[in-house]
C-alpha cells in the first residue's frame, strides 16, 4: 500500500545522496527504551557550552524519507550551526522496521496524535534527553526535512507544552493525510489551502518553488495550521548566497512574528544552504539551519501544560 508513496519521495534521492555521505559527527548511536518497550535510535550532540553546565536551548531534528543519520546530519550542517549558536541537538532515526525506507508515518492517523504510535516514542525520547541533560524546558523546538518536516509539524501540534517552535523544511501539514492517497495528494497540491488557525505555535517554513516531490504550496498549508492564516503579513526580498528569496512574515497582533515563511526561487526538494556532503541538501541559498536557530532562539516557550494546546490563534 505504501509503494507509490515510498517511490514519490525516493524519486528524488539519485539527485542528492552522494556515493558516501560523510557527517564528521563525533557523536555515537544509542537506543532509547520506553516505559511501553517501544525503541528508537537517535544520536544526541552537546556544544561547547555544555561544560558551563548552564541549561541549553535543544532542537530536535527528524531525518527524511530514505535519509540515514549520517547523510541528514551532513546534509544540514547543523551540528555547525548549532555549536555555533549555544544549541544541543537530538538527531531521533527511523527504524527500516517500522518503515522499510525509514520514513516517519505522518500519513497515518495513528501516528498523528498525541499518546500514539511515533509522536508518543518521540516525546518520551525528548524528556529523558531533558532528564539527563542541563537542558531549558523552555527552549525545546523540533525540525525537520520533507517526511520529517511533516513529523515535526505533528510534533508541535500534539505536544505544545514540550515543543516551544517548529521548523519544517519542504514538508507538509498536520492533518491533511489520512491514508496513502490523501498523501500522495497532499503532496501533489491538491488540497485546498485552509484558512484556520489551529493551536499557535511559533513555525519557520523553508520550501524551494521548485520542488517536484512536495509542492510548494504545502508550506503555506504549515503557516495556516499554525494559526498564522489571519495574521498580518509582511513580504521581504532577499537575495541570499546565489538565491532569490520571499521572505513572508506573519505576525500577530501585538506585532512579534509568529511565523515565517522562506519561499526558496529555483530550488528543488533538498534543505537549503546545507552541504553536498549529505543527502537531500542543496549548497546555495539561505542557511535554513542557521536561520531556525535564530528563529527558535526568538521564541523561547512559555512553561505550558497540555491544555494549552487548544489555544486560540496568536493573531487574536
Amino acid at each position: 500500500m505504501t509503494f507509490w508513496l515510498d517511490l514519490a519521495f525516493t524519486l528524488a534521492t539519485p539527485f542528492f545522496l552522494p556515493s558516501s555521505p560523510s557527517s564528521g559527527d563525533p557523536s555515537t548511536t544509542s537506543t532509547f527504551l520506553d516505559a511501553s518497550g517501544g525503541s528508537i535510535d537517535y544520536r544526541l550532540v552537546l556544544p561547547p557550552a555544555a561544560s558551563s553546565g548552564k541549561a541549553l536551548p535543544l532542537v530536535v531534528m527528524l531525518h527524511g524519507h530514505s535519509q540515514d543519520l549520517d547523510g541528514f546530519i551532513a546534509g544540514t550542517a547543523m551540528n555547525e550551526a548549532a555549536a555555533a549558536a549555544g544549541f544541543a541537538v537530538l538527531y531521533p532515526a527511523q527504524s527500516s522496521k517500522s518503515h522499510p525506507q525509514k520514513c516517519w508515518h505522518w500519513f497515518d492517523p495513528d501516528h498523528q496524535r498525541r499518546d500514539r504510535g511515533e509522536p508518543a516514542l518521540l516525546a518520551a525520547l525528548t524528556r529523558s534527553v531533558m532528564r539527563a541533560h542541563p537542558i531549558d524546558a523552555r527552549r525545546v523546538h523540533v525540525a525537520g526535512l520533507s517526511a520529517g518536516g511533516a513529523m515535526a509539524a505533528v510534533m508541535g501540534r500534539a505536544y505544545p507544552e514540550l515543543f516551544a517552535g517548529v521548523g519544517v523544511h519542504s514538508g507538509l501539514a498536520t492533518g491533511l493525510a489520512h491514508d496513502v492517497g490523501s498523501a500522495l495528494a497532499a503532496m501533489r497540491g491538491d488540497l485546498p489551502i485552509a484558512d484556520g488557525a489551529g493551536p499557535a505555535m511559533p513555525t519557520i517554513v523553508f520550501h524551494g518553488d521548485d520542488d517536484k516531490v512536495v509542492h510548494p504550496d504545502n508550506a503555506q498549508r504549515v503557516v495556516a495550521a499554525c494559526g498564522g492564516g489571519a495574521c498580518a503579513m509582511e513580504e521581504q526580498r532577499l537575495q541570499v548566497n546565489e538565491r532569490a528569496c520571499t521572505r513572508r512574515l506573519h505576525r500577530r497582533a501585538d506585532g512579534a512574528v509568529l511565523a515565517e515563511h522562506w519561499i526558496v526561487h529555483g530550488a528543488g526538494h533538498a534543505w537549503s544552504g546545507g552541504s553536498t556532503r549529505g543527502s537531500f541538501a542543496d549548497a546555495h541559498g539561505p542557511d535554513a539551519s542557521a536561520e531556525m536557530l535564530r528563529f527558535f532562539a526568538a521564541h523561547p516557550g512559555a512553561r505550558r501544560t497540555a491544555s494549552t494546546r487548544q489555544a486560540a490563534s496568536l493573531c487574536q
